[in-house]
């Protein structure tokens, strides 16, 4: 009650002071009676709010994320013992101020539990959504700069025009894409049968 009432308060004091800028389809709101209906309606159902402490700036945050989008189920250092009949690991008991607990698993029960966390196939771990969804950014990304008044990022033509090369990883050497295969196109290749000649 107490937050929704200086959220709204603050809207308030946004939309007197010019603060408060209104596209598309919310552009009706820019009249102050429609903008006062508006707010009135959020007074119409409960507000439920959950807040806690904010993360210590964007590496705490790059950090949190990358728990979830670039390790495993189970890191290593986790994993106190394995062997044939069992398998121990180290967890965090959140329900109980997050204390370090142990567990003990059959190998059968760990693998079943550790491939609950392997993404079905296809499925992407990171999906983006709004104005960086793969169907909108074409179109929205622009109207973002655009009303941010940003210009469009530089191309460097020059790498643009040359072609990608790698390392080779004995020699260190650079390596050219000169043509590319499918797994399809190396299997035909390596059975194929020989070709013979009549020398004769």
């Amino acid at each position: 009650m107490i937050f929704r009432g200086k959220f709204v308060a603050g809207l308030r004091r946004a939309f007197r002071n010019h603060q408060l800028v209104f596209y598309g389809e919310c552009r009706s709101l820019a009249n102050e009676k429609n903008f006062a209906a508006f707010l009135r309606t959020l007074f119409q159902q409960d507000w439920i709010v959950y807040a806690k402490p904010p993360f210590g700036g964007p590496e705490h945050v790059l950090h949190y994320l990358a728990r979830y989008t670039h390790r495993v189920a189970i890191s290593n250092h986790r994993l106190l013992s394995v062997s044939d009949a069992a398998v121990t690991f180290r967890w965090k008991d959140y329900a109980h101020d997050g204390r370090q607990r142990t567990m003990t698993l059959s190998p059968e029960q760990f693998l079943r539990r550790f491939l609950q966390h392997v993404l079905p196939r296809g499925l992407p771990r990171i999906r983006y959504f709004g104005w960086l969804a793969n169907r909108t950014h074409k179109n929205l990304l622009p109207l973002c700069r655009l009303l941010l008044h940003q210009p469009p990022p530089a191309i460097d033509a020059s790498s643009s025009n040359q072609p990608a090369t790698w390392q080779c990883p004995l020699c260190q050497g650079p390596m050219c894409v000169i043509e590319r295969l499918t797994a399809a196109q190396i299997l035909f290749a390596e059975t194929r049968p020989a070709c013979t000649y009549d020398t004769s």
